[in-house]
């Protein structure tokens, strides 16, 4: 007597135990992140110097996410750069971000403190320079999502 084992799943297609990891992954992130973001705002009051050079310091990284610390001073350009992976930005200090893209064009975020925000990884190929077009530093965590893919 045959016994039936179910519908055959194609190899290309996502197991269940694949997805639920997925899923375990994304939520472990965000907890990350949240808990980054009260952890943060409470330094981020000491942390609001006028004077603050525009800067990047390593807090993480491993497999999954790279966390660093961004401080940007007023009309300090950052150089050309681009981001492979998606991330979420949490802002200590916010302010108004332009966005300038190595093509001219450019678009202006307003980052509030406290909140967070998710941008995506770039589109191939392109570059931009991020730039506070405020007149007090802004200064944010950003965690790099490494398997968004």
């Amino acid at each position: 007597m045959e016994q039936e084992t179910g519908p055959k799943v194609p190899s290309n297609q996502p197991t269940f135990a694949h997805s639920a990891r997925k899923i375990v992954l994304l939520r472990t992130i965000f907890c990350i992140a949240g808990g980054l973001t009260v952890l943060l705002i409470a330094f981020s009051a000491r942390s609001s110097d006028l004077s603050a050079p525009t800067q990047r310091v390593p807090q993480f990284d491993n497999a999954h996410v790279k966390v660093w610390k961004s401080t940007i001073a007023p009309n300090a350009p950052l150089p050309l750069h681009r981001h492979d992976h998606g991330r979420v930005i949490i802002a200590l200090q916010g302010g108004t971000m332009k966005i300038a893209e190595q093509t001219g064009s450019s678009e202006t975020q307003v980052w509030e403190t406290g909140k967070a925000y998710w941008l995506a990884a770039n589109p191939p190929n392109t570059m931009h320079s991020d730039i506070n077009v405020g007149n007090q530093p802004i200064e944010v965590v950003v965690v790099e999502v490494k398997d968004d893919k």
